[in-house]
């Protein structure tokens, strides 16, 4: 008699708890991406501001610096792409994320809505 109370009583939490172990795992995945973006970007503009750190310190007269000058505008452009890449896969995570959770209620609304 127990037995069955405690059986139908962990099948039962294990349903209703079902939906927040799939969003905590959306979630997690969701974080990990974002993190591998974030890093990925810090070192890219790191790469970046270092490059042109170094490309100042060689400016020695007027000729390296006309070189350099010319150099921060492909910098610049370079800067700029880096920006519109990071800002497209940011899109991109975030569309992902909303699917996956739109999909998740979805999934669960019609276990629990009468057919």
């Amino acid at each position: 008699m127990y037995t069955d109370f405690f059986k139908s009583f962990t099948d039962q939490t294990e349903k209703t708890l079902e939906p927040f172990f799939k969003f905590n795992k959306i979630l997690t995945k969701n974080v990990e991406v974002l993190t591998e973006l974030q890093l990925g970007s810090m070192r890219a503009y790191s790469d970046i501001g270092l490059s042109q750190m170094k490309a100042a310190s060689d400016v020695k007269d007027a000729a390296t610096m006309a070189a350099y000058s010319t150099q921060q505008l492909t910098t610049l452009s370079k800067l700029s792409q880096q920006m519109i890449d990071d800002s497209n896969r940011l899109q991109a995570i975030a569309k992902e994320f909303k699917d996956d959770v739109e999909k998740l209620t979805t999934d669960n609304l019609s276990t629990v809505t009468p057919a």
